[in-house]
């Protein structure tokens, strides 16, 4: 495998303005075999807003190597088995709870790569019905919004589930998971095309953001941050819970007292999921038939684009990458 060269996408200079412009994607060395790792030749990824972070220099890379991008992908291994790759890098075994996970891309060895060299326990078997593109876009938002359902928010048929701004990974993602369990799912979003949007994708009803619900929720997703975060509250039943995962809109927000103690409400911080959520996910996803949203899938090349796309907030799903 010496001086054998792949394409991938690599953080150059970060630039907190302008991440598009700290993208590099060019040549670069593909990674050394290793015991106990299986080589993938990478058919789709998937861009993350952590990748995004990486470029503006938010979330720097431990790696003084190369800094390969994404933590998303799926793709064959060398006897011809079609996988999908778990996120999380760690040196503890699958069963490790992963409070503080450590993503592939934050040690340089990314997805948005014609290549990657994984743990081998670390990959699960693709779903027959998925496309590639599908399969990509299923590890890390779907992940985080099984872990903040199921693990979280003790989501099960018959809940209530609000959805805080339709169109991202994780909101799509907790739309379609929490229909197939039997909740009934209320999605908010500025944005009337993408309330539309989450109706023909199953929601029960959507409204404007920080409008009046038709019923308070007993469980409640919020990525987006202090833009909702005094709604999620406000839109939370007796003994509820508000799980977050995201920061979308900044790191601070104000929390009603009054309203957390005397209706009960518990808040829970997640972040990604342990192997074992991540084969129930998959599994999940393989008996009820579901298909992640995929906004659009571009070459490697033009992953330039995806990132001014996510920054713009224009997105409907997954904005993914065509590899090999």
């Amino acid at each position: 495998m010496e001086n054998r060269q792949m394409l991938a996408a690599q953080v150059a200079a970060p630039d907190p303005d302008h991440p598009d412009r700290a993208l590099a994607v060019g040549p670069c060395p593909t990674p050394a075999d290793r015991p106990g790792h299986t080589r993938v030749a990478l058919r789709a990824s998937a861009l993350n807003m952590h990748d995004v972070w990486m470029l503006r220099g938010l979330a720097p890379s431990p790696s003084s190597g190369p800094r390969v991008l994404g933590s998303d992908g799926a793709g064959l291994t060398d006897d011809g088995r079609e996988v999908i790759v778990y996120p999380v890098a760690l040196g503890a075994g699958p069963e490790h709870v992963t409070p503080l996970g450590t993503l592939l891309s934050d040690l340089g060895a990314g997805l948005l790569a014609e290549e990657a060299v994984v743990r081998s326990e670390h990959l699960v078997t693709k779903p027959a019905h998925l496309s590639w593109a599908e399969a990509a876009a299923l590890p890390t938002s779907w992940l985080t919004a099984y872990r903040m359902l199921f693990t979280q928010g003790r989501l099960d048929a018959g809940s209530t589930l609000l959805v805080q701004g339709a169109g991202g990974g994780v909101a799509t993602a907790a739309l379609a998971l929490g229909r197939a369990v039997g909740a009934t799912v209320m999605v908010t979003s500025r944005s009337a095309e993408k309330r539309e949007r989450a109706l023909a994708l199953g929601a029960d009803h959507v409204v404007a953001t920080g409008e009046r619900l038709p019923a308070l929720a007993d469980v409640v997703i919020d990525a987006v941050g202090p833009a909702t975060f005094e709604h999620s509250i406000a839109a939370t039943a007796v003994g509820g819970r508000v799980v977050t995962c995201g920061s979308a809109t900044g790191f601070v927000a104000p929390l009603n007292l009054a309203r957390l103690f005397a209706r009960e409400i518990t808040v829970h911080g997640s972040t990604m999921g342990t192997f074992e959520e991540f084969t129930a996910l998959v599994g999940l996803v393989d008996r009820y038939r579901l298909r992640p949203e995929v906004d659009s899938t571009l070459p490697l090349e033009r992953l330039d684009e995806q990132v001014r796309r996510m920054v713009e907030g224009d997105a409907f799903g997954k904005l993914c990458v065509a590899l090999g």
